[in-house]
C-alpha cells in the first residue's frame, strides 16, 4: 500500500498502531496475574469473553456477509479457529513455565513459521535474504534454549517446557494466519474473525474438558482478568492493528510489531522482577534482528 486513505493522517494511523501493539503486549500481565487458575481455564474464559464481546458488533455490521459464507469458507474458518484456540492454550501455558521475555521472543517467530508453511504448502519461494534470516532466527532460538538450560540463567519453573510451548504457539498461530489469507481475500475482517473467535472458544473449551480442567470456582479476580484480557489485547489490541493495516504498509506494521516482545520484556522486568541474563538478551536480540531482516526482505521483494 503506497498511500493512506485521504481522511486519515499517517500520524493518526501510527498512533492507533502504537496503542494496539501496547495493548497486545499487556497480555503477559493479565495471564500471569490470572495464573492461580490453570492455563486451559484462562484460555477458555479469554476466548469466550472475546467471542461474546465481538458477537453483537458482528451481528449488527456483518450479518449479511456471514450468512453468505460458502461451505468451503466455513470449513476454512473452522480450521483457522481450531489452530487459534490451540495457540491460546499453548501461549498461556508457556507463560506459566518460562520467563515473559523468552516466551514473547519465541512466539514472535510466527512470521518465519508462516514462511515455512507457505514454502511447503503453497510453493512460495524464499529469497536468499529470507532464508538467511530464517537460519539466523533458528540459531537465536537454539541459543536461547541452551541459555535457558543453564542452571540459574533463566526464570520460570521449567523454561525448556515453556519455550517449547511458546514455539508451538508460534506454529499454531501461523496456520491460523495462513488459512486466514484465503478467506480474507473475499471477506471483511469482521465477517471472518467473529465466527473464527466462536470456533476458537469452542476449541479451548474442548481442550479444557478433555483435560478435566475445572472452569468454575476460581477467585472472581481470575474472571475479571480474563474479561480484561478479552477486551484489551484481544479486541482493542488486534482490532487497532487491523485498523492500521488499512492506512499503513503491512511491512511497516510487521516491523513495528517487533516492539511487542520488547514491551513484554519491560512488563516482565517491572511487574515480575524478571531480568533476563546477558546471554538471553543477546539471543533475543538475534531473534528480533532476524525477524526485522526477514520482514524487510519481504517488503523489498514485493515492491514496498
Amino acid at each position: 500500500m503506497t498511500g493512506l486513505q485521504p481522511d486519515h493522517s499517517p500520524l493518526k494511523a501510527w498512533l492507533v498502531l502504537a496503542i494496539g501493539l501496547s495493548a497486545i503486549s499487556t497480555s503477559v500481565l493479565f495471564i500471569r496475574w490470572a495464573s492461580s487458575a490453570p492455563g486451559e481455564a484462562v484460555a477458555v474464559w479469554r476466548t469466550v469473553f472475546g467471542a461474546l464481546l465481538l458477537a453483537p458488533v458482528a451481528l449488527a455490521k456483518a450479518r449479511p456477509e456471514m450468512k453468505d459464507l460458502s461451505g468451503r469458507e466455513w470449513a476454512l474458518i473452522c480450521v483457522s479457529g481450531v489452530f487459534l484456540g490451540l495457540h491460546f492454550v499453548t501461549w498461556i501455558n508457556a507463560l506459566y513455565f518460562t520467563s515473559v521475555a523468552s516466551a514473547s521472543a519465541l512466539v514472535a517467530l510466527s512470521p518465519l513459521f508462516l514462511a515455512i508453511l507457505g514454502y511447503f504448502l503453497l510453493r512460495e519461494r524464499l529469497s536468499v535474504r529470507e532464508t538467511a534470516a530464517l537460519i539466523v532466527a533458528i540459531l537465536g532460538a537454539a541459543v536461547l534454549g541452551w541459555v535457558n538450560r543453564t542452571p540459574g540463567a533463566s526464570l520460570g519453573p521449567d523454561p525448556v517446557v515453556g519455550n517449547m510451548l511458546a514455539l508451538s504457539a508460534a506454529g499454531f498461530v501461523s496456520v491460523y494466519l495462513l488459512v486466514g489469507r484465503f478467506v480474507r481475500q473475499r471477506r471483511s475482517w469482521l465477517a471472518y474473525v467473529a465466527p473464527v473467535y466462536a470456533v476458537t472458544a469452542l476449541t479451548t473449551l474442548f481442550v479444557a474438558l478433555v483435560q478435566d480442567v475445572s472452569l468454575l470456582g476460581w477467585d472472581w479476580e481470575v474472571y475479571a482478568l480474563c474479561l480484561g484480557m478479552a477486551f484489551v489485547p484481544h479486541l482493542l489490541g488486534h482490532g487497532s492493528v487491523n485498523w492500521s493495516l488499512k492506512y499503513l504498509p503491512a511491512s511497516s506494521v510487521g516491523l513495528a510489531s517487533l516492539g511487542v516482545p520488547v514491551l513484554a520484556l519491560v512488563w516482565g522486568a517491572v511487574a515480575f522482577d524478571e531480568i533476563p541474563s546477558v546471554p538471553a538478551l543477546g539471543a533475543m536480540a538475534v531473534i528480533l534482528s532476524a525477524l526485522a531482516m526477514f520482514i524487510h526482505s519481504q517488503r523489498n521483494a514485493r515492491g514496498g
